[in-house]
């Protein structure tokens, strides 16, 4: 099948000398390619903010015009650049690729697809499949996010296909944290939303120049608040989150407002 595509043609003219060539060309992108994803994130942390996404973000792109550039450079090294080789070469490969890594080819198509439309970078929190997490790295095939108990997980770029992904804060450092607070439904409401919108304002971790917004729901057990705010790093957010439910609670357990516990629907 792949004499018929012309494949031990184009080889033919392979040369010793040729082959170690292309074997210095892979070892230098590989190292050059090392050093960047080495490099680029320790540069990132140091910056922080917007600098530290943008920073992330380029990582696997320069990593796929590495290898792209690789590719172009070993190829016309082993085999004669004529029009009849590069045809010979490139369906060869796709016919391999099609037969023997069909789903690792959909991955990677889904990963290109995934560094043009940038669903999600390194830095974004998002969530796929039910699992939450910060993205730390995009590679070729699959991303890989950290949850917050501190776990790796791998998640093959084709589940965008047919998964649904919540992206947090979508390539910036804002991310709005949510805390929640279940409260019997006798008191002064507009006395308890100004009570949480201060708890909110005077928390140093708080970006008082983005919107902090207290919601509120009438449920047939009482009511349900729903604080909203920016902290100034995502990486702070349970932190943060946690912080504005011990001060809120706090306040308005001096308050005297009372708490309730939420009934558990069962079916």
């Amino acid at each position: 099948m792949f004499e018929d595509l012309g494949v031990k043609d184009a080889f033919a003219s392979i040369t010793g000398q040729a082959l170690l060539k292309a074997i210095l060309v892979v070892v230098i992108a590989s190292l050059i390619t090392v050093a960047v994803q080495k490099v680029l994130p320790r540069v990132a942390e140091k910056l922080g903010g917007k600098p530290r996404l943008y920073l992330l973000a380029s990582v696997p792109l320069l990593r796929l015009l590495i290898i792209f550039a690789t590719i172009v450079i070993v190829v016309p090294i082993l085999v004669e650049p004529s029009f009849e080789n590069m045809v010979a070469i490139f369906g060869a490969l796709a016919l391999a690729l099609g037969f023997a890594f069909k789903d690792y080819a959909n991955s990677l198509i889904a990963g290109i697809v995934t560094l043009y439309e940038m669903p999600y970078r390194p830095g974004d929190w998002i969530e796929v499949g039910g699992q939450y997490g910060e993205v730390r790295a995009i590679g070729t095939r699959a991303a890989e996010i950290v949850t917050p108990d501190d776990t790796v997980v791998i998640i093959p770029h084709n589940k965008l296909w047919n998964s649904l992904i919540a992206n947090g804060n979508d390539g910036t450092d804002n991310l709005m944290c949510v805390a929640d607070f279940h409260l019997e439904a006798n008191h002064d409401v507009g006395r308890v939303r100004e009570l949480l919108r201060d708890v909110a304002f005077t928390s140093p971790r708080t970006k008082t120049w983005q919107p902090v917004l207290v919601i509120v729901f009438n449920k047939p057990w009482g009511m349900h608040y729903r604080l909203k705010a920016y902290p100034f790093d995502p990486k702070e957010q349970f932190q943060f989150i946690s912080e504005l439910t011990a001060r809120g609670s706090a306040e308005l357990a001096r308050q005297g407002v009372k708490f309730v516990s939420v009934p558990v629907s069962v079916g």
